[in-house]
Formats: C-alpha cells, sequence, structure tokens
C-alpha cells in the first residue's frame, strides 16, 4: 500500500516538474505606459511574467494554435506615424515561421508593425546582456592561467 502511495506521489511530482519544464519566463511590457520597456531596456523583475500563467492573444485563437507560449517577443510598433512603440510579450506559436505568432491585431488596422523579434530562452526579450562579456573575460582568464 505504501508503495503504490509512493509511486503516485513521485509521478505526481514528475508531472508538476514536466508542466514548469516548459514554461518560460520573458518580459511583459509597452513603452508607453512604462519608460524602462523602451529600446533602452532597463530589467526590472515586476515586467517579468511567467508566460503559462497567460493565454495567447484572442486573435491567434481563432484556427489551431499552441496553447503554451513558445518564446518571448520584442515588437515595434508604429501607432501615430514618428512615434514607435516598443512591445515586449510571451511568444505563441512557431519560432521557426513567425509571420502568423508576429502578426498584429486585426482589431487595431491603423498600428504598424516595423519589427518582431523572437526568442526562446527565460528573460531574453530584454536588452542584451552582459553574460557574453562576462564569458569572455572569464574564458581569458581561463587561459592565461593554462599558459602561465
Amino acid at each position: 500500500m505504501v508503495s503504490k502511495v509512493g509511486h503516485v506521489l513521485a509521478l505526481a511530482i514528475l508531472a508538476a516538474l514536466a508542466c514548469t519544464g516548459y514554461a518560460i519566463k520573458c518580459y511583459q511590457c509597452e513603452s508607453v505606459t512604462s519608460p524602462k520597456c523602451g529600446e533602452k531596456f532597463e530589467a526590472d523583475a515586476n515586467l517579468l511574467l511567467d508566460c503559462s500563467r497567460i493565454a495567447p492573444p484572442r486573435f491567434l485563437q481563432i484556427g489551431p494554435f499552441n496553447r503554451n507560449a513558445t518564446g518571448c517577443m520584442k515588437k515595434s510598433i508604429e501607432g501615430v506615424p514618428g512615434h514607435p512603440q516598443i512591445v515586449r510579450s510571451c511568444y505563441f506559436g512557431d519560432v521557426s515561421n513567425t509571420q502568423t505568432g508576429c502578426q498584429a491585431d486585426p482589431s487595431l488596422p491603423f498600428v504598424k508593425q516595423l519589427s518582431c523579434d523572437v526568442c526562446t530562452k527565460d528573460e531574453c526579450n530584454g536588452s542584451s546582456s552582459i553574460a557574453p562579456i562576462a564569458g569572455a573575460i572569464l574564458l581569458f582568464f581561463s587561459v592565461a592561467r593554462l599558459l602561465a
């Protein structure tokens, strides 16, 4: 009896871990309402969202779609000519074919989309980070130590 309960508990834990394994965290904000969200992005934990907690936009729910976010996106749009805006959010759709997932909301025909960048790692729709620079510095000191 105890072993059966243990097996069920283990399966429940594995299922919970598997579900969270697919969750991606992205920044969600608009430069109009949050100055930190603009081209010079300022990372803020309050802007970070677990994408498994939200549904795809309504206009993507009409046909076959992916209920789970597959990545993060950063869109540049223009609602008022000469005033581009940055929108960062979760991405729903095929990351290799962004035509559907990046499409503009059809209920807003006056909004012009300027660009749409999609990525698949946690927090990747923020600004470029210093991680590559830090990695290069660490690699440099490792090689220097080996040669010394």
